[in-house]
């Protein structure tokens, strides 16, 4: 074929296919505009996933009766001017393909009022082609209506999934929203039944509490940061709520929703240690920076951006929700049914109702959230007191099946995991030894020949600096046989047989190491070996001084395998299951 001019509407086309891939796309674009529009207000209805109709109104400021054609048209917009511009971009919307692209593959209606006009417009469009102009009496603010969604591209249709999946990713786009734009009000209506409502109050927590309904919310710490000219705030939830994937870490980079893998990763590593292996946080974290170090424009619907200081936002975000969890998590508390908490698939409360919560606000009017949320809504409890706090404050009660500490103190009833929580303990001391480069050994009073596996062999050259550090003392004795000349201080004291404590902690670092940096592997798998078991009985005196260690270590909360240490029983459930409630 001879190269030729593509025409206007096959060129249209394939632009609309960069930005609307779904009715989702559509969803966001229109979403967006309004946003950048000043709207206080954004309901956004769809029938049959967003295929058959879309409608997006806002109350925000119009477009004038003079430059609606001109919004139609590509790379049209009021939002940047020259090429500079792209460097500093402060509204979610820029490039001008928005309206366009969502004409050349649907027909559109578009209403429209400005607050100094008398009247308002109504344009239609169908496939690119204006069809009708006309005033009209309407409020304030945008109306945009898109039906029969890719009704000139049928093969486009056929690569949409069901209504059912198609409603849930536009209604994750209007959560994602609400929950970066907590000062908006927002509705969502899928099939004539309402889905999300939010209050609009600015308290981000008031939105959680609508969009995840009270189950989640009562649950969410507050994460807040200030480093130079980058903010971090927002919340993440307490360990003993996770989900078995990422679909609820919400990324936000001055109030646009994106997604970020490093970022999203920095999250999840505030959990290493603290969430079981294939389990995830639920968070909601915006990163305020100024506008040059991030790039929005790298992404053709502006999902993705690039950072220009990555490296060092990796490391605010990570430490900010670690810092979280440790100063504001309190003690998992007991709960009948799973041990882990998941969250609604959907947004709907503890019974089935769909999450529409009103609460009276008591927020901040206007302009940006500073930092997060004073409290949670009253209508839900507030959080327990930091494990920290807590665990100086106990009195230990006794021990049972020689296993758990029991143990009282104002909030009701602990129980406390000896070996998880010397495990901490244990872990803890070995990383600080680490870091100050104080090796100690216990020598034998007689070397020990093992034999090691091919794979232990493995393990053993890769780990070699490590255990050295650790107290190992291990030298080759021919063939497959190592000569044991001292072991840890940890181990010795804990009367652990040598010979086995080296193989099973070869063996199983080679599988912590899967899911743990290399040192955090041999430091856990350590600690684990060398800490007072299930079954050892300890006196009074053992178990306080044990929580008094607990309480100084840097995550109390979880063993390095992430396994709880304190379960809490409240006196409320006490009561209640003794009938005193």
């Amino acid at each position: 074929m001879p190269i030729q001019q593509l025409s206007p509407d096959v060129a249209a086309q394939i632009a609309a296919g960069e930005v609307v891939e779904r009715p989702a796309s559509v969803v966001k674009e229109l979403v967006e505009n309004a946003l950048d529009a000043g709207a206080g207000r954004i309901e956004v209805s769809v029938r049959e996933g967003g295929v058959a109709e879309i409608r997006v109104t806002d109350d925000g400021c119009g477009i004038p009766a003079g430059e609606i054609d001109l919004a139609f048209r590509r790379h049209a917009t009021s939002k940047l001017t020259t090429a500079a511009d792209l460097e500093s971009v402060a509204t979610l919307g820029f490039r001008g393909e928005a309206l366009p692209s969502i004409a050349a593959v649907s027909r559109v209606t578009l209403t429209t009022r400005t607050p100094n006009a008398d009247a308002g417009m109504r344009v239609d469009y169908r496939y690119g082609e204006r069809t009708a102009a006309t005033e009209l009496g309407c409020p304030v603010g945008t109306t945009v209506q898109a039906v029969e969604l890719f009704g000139n591209l049928p093969a486009r249709r056929r690569f949409l999934r069901s209504t059912a999946a198609e409603t849930a990713r536009v209604q994750e786009v209007v959560t994602r929203y609400a929950l970066a734009c907590p000062s908006v009000r927002f509705s969502f209506i899928a099939d004539g039944r309402g889905v999300v409502n939010t209050t609009g109050s600015n308290r981000l927590s008031e939105t959680i509490l609508a969009i995840y309904g009270g189950e989640v919310a009562a649950r969410m710490l507050p994460v807040y940061t200030v480093d130079a000219d980058v903010t971090v705030d927002g919340y993440a939830s307490a360990p003993e709520l996770s989900r078995h994937n990422r679909s609820f870490m919400t990324l936000l980079v001055n109030g646009r929703w994106v997604y970020d893998r490093r970022i999203l990763y920095a999250v999840e590593q505030a959990y290493q240690g603290v969430l079981p292996e294939r389990r995830y946080p639920i968070a909601v974290v915006n990163l305020a920076l100024p506008a040059e170090l991030v790039d929005v424009n790298s992404h053709p619907t502006k999902r993705e951006v690039r950072f220009r200081q990555e490296s060092r936002l990796f490391s605010i975000v990570q430490r900010t929700v670690r810092d979280a969890l440790l100063a504001h998590a309190p003690a998992r508390t007991a709960r009948r049914g799973p041990a882990v908490v998941d969250a609604p698939e959907s947004p709907q409360d503890g019974w089935g109702r769909s999450a529409s919560v009103s609460v009276p606000s008591g927020g901040q009017s206007g302009g940006a959230q500073q930092g997060v949320d004073a409290a949670l809504p009253s209508a839900f409890p507030s959080q327990a007191a930091p494990l920290r706090q807590t665990l100086a404050s106990l009195r230990v009660v006794g021990q049972i099946h020689q296993t758990y500490i029991v143990a009282e103190g104002d909030g009701g009833m602990f129980l406390v995991d000896q070996h998880a929580a010397h495990e901490r303990v244990v872990y803890d001391r070995i990383m600080e030894q680490w870091a100050g480069r104080q090796h100690t050994s216990q020598p034998l009073l007689a070397p020990c020949t093992v034999e090691l596996t091919f794979a232990q062999q493995d393990t053993l050259r890769e780990y070699v600096e490590l255990l050295a550090a650790s107290g190992f003392d291990v030298a080759p004795f021919g063939d497959n046989a190592w000569l044991l000349r001292a072991v840890p201080p940890v181990l010795a004291s804990n009367g652990v047989e040598p010979v086995q404590a080296l193989t099973e902690l070869l063996d199983a670092v080679a599988v912590e190491q899967v899911v743990m940096e290399r040192e955090k592997a041999l430091a856990a798998t350590l600690a684990c070996h060398g800490s007072v078991r299930a079954g050892m009985t300890l006196t009074t005196g053992e178990m306080t001084a044990l929580l008094k260690q607990l309480e100084v270590t840097g995550e109390p909360h979880h063993c390095p395998h992430g396994r709880p240490t304190v379960v809490h029983f409240s006196e409320y459930q006490l009561e209640r299951e003794f009938g005193r409630r």
